[in-house]
């Protein structure tokens, strides 16, 4: 039987956006918090956030335990205005806190050209990071937009700053004015 090829016409979609996101779990307590994502996903996603076109679910693999999704965006404001949100930001600083013995990472992709990448408590190199130089998410390294280095303003402020994410907690907080 021959084979049906087919293309798709993206023409529409200039500044289209695609980013893998996984989260692995590297720790037993890492399965319930794993789990326990995936209905907090399916509602925002349900929600239909202004800018995504489509969401897909992925298994990378069994064992260890590593799922994630494929997800197209109209644009990376869009994207970045959605992550910067609740319920997002709400997960990310959740995240950030601790990563309830999971690893998280995502990849992005732009029409336009460019690609950039977080890795967080993620124990093996994976995507880029298993053929590239790694370095430390600080300074122009922190955010998706510094990373990608467009030179454009953020939609929103980070859900948290390099600073508050790196504070010493054994230094005394300075008061507030």
């Amino acid at each position: 039987m021959k084979v049906e090829r087919q293309t798709v016409d993206l023409s529409s979609y200039p500044d289209l956006v695609v980013i893998y996101l996984g989260m692995r779990v590297n720790a037993l307590a890492g399965i319930k918090t794993l789990l326990g994502f995936g209905p907090r996903i399916s509602n925002a996603v349900g929600e239909k956030p202004d800018g995504l076109l489509l969401h897909e679910s992925i298994i990378y693999s069994i064992f260890p335990m590593h799922l994630g999704m494929r997800q197209y965006w109209r644009d990376f404001d869009s994207l970045e205005r959605w992550s910067r949100s609740e319920p997002h930001v709400l997960w990310w600083k959740e995240f950030l806190r601790s990563s309830g013995g999971t690893g998280f990472w995502h990849e992005t992709y732009f029409m336009r050209g460019g690609m950039e990448a977080i890795y967080d408590d993620v124990p093996v190199r994976a995507g880029f990071s298993a053929f590239a130089p790694v370095h430390a998410a600080r300074g122009p390294m922190f955010s998706a937009r510094t990373r990608l280095k467009t030179g454009t303003t953020e939609t929103k402020p980070a859900p948290i700053s390099e600073t508050e994410l790196y504070r010493d907690p054994s230094a005394p907080s300075s008061p507030r004015r």
